[in-house]
């Protein structure tokens, strides 16, 4: 018999209540997800080095009047060039990525045999309660007088 119910986090968390259900296939996509994130930052970081060591050598260009023409136009061009790079590097890592984001806690968990047991207890004494109603709500349940002398 399949059940389900809403329980708080808390107590999914207790060793004693329940135990997640975990899903190899599940697990295997969120590592490669994970690393998918980590190849994006690692990216985004060589960027950001890459744009801080430009400005740097901007900044030293800019020194010598002479070259500060020329080093204007290389660095449009050079900046462009790292955009698209950058662009087209995200691009290619996240072509993988389509499915959205999900927790990295389990969603599945199942019940220890206590807890699942009093569960099955309650349903079934619900059901007897529910019977017996019924059964003294119909008037032909209980015997009838005897009509004979015998």
């Amino acid at each position: 018999m399949q059940d389900f119910f809403y329980v708080c986090p808390i107590h999914l968390k207790d060793r004693g209540f329940c135990s997640p259900i975990i899903d190899e296939a599940e697990v295997a996509e969120m590592k490669r997800k994970e690393e998918m994130e980590r190849e994006i930052e690692k990216v985004k970081k060589e960027y950001e080095e890459k744009m801080k060591r430009k400005k740097q050598k901007k900044k030293d260009n800019d020194k010598s009047e002479d070259k500060d023409k020329k080093s204007d136009s290389a660095g449009d061009s050079n900046d462009k060039k790292d955009e698209k790079e950058k662009d087209e590097k995200i691009k290619s890592i996240q072509a993988g990525e389509t499915t959205p984001k999900t927790d990295d806690e389990p969603r599945i968990f199942a019940l220890h045999k206590h807890f699942y047991q009093m569960r099955i207890d309650r349903i079934r004494n619900m059901e007897m309660a529910k019977r017996n109603r019924e059964r003294l709500n119909n008037p032909s349940y209980f015997p009838s007088t005897p009509k004979s002398d015998v």
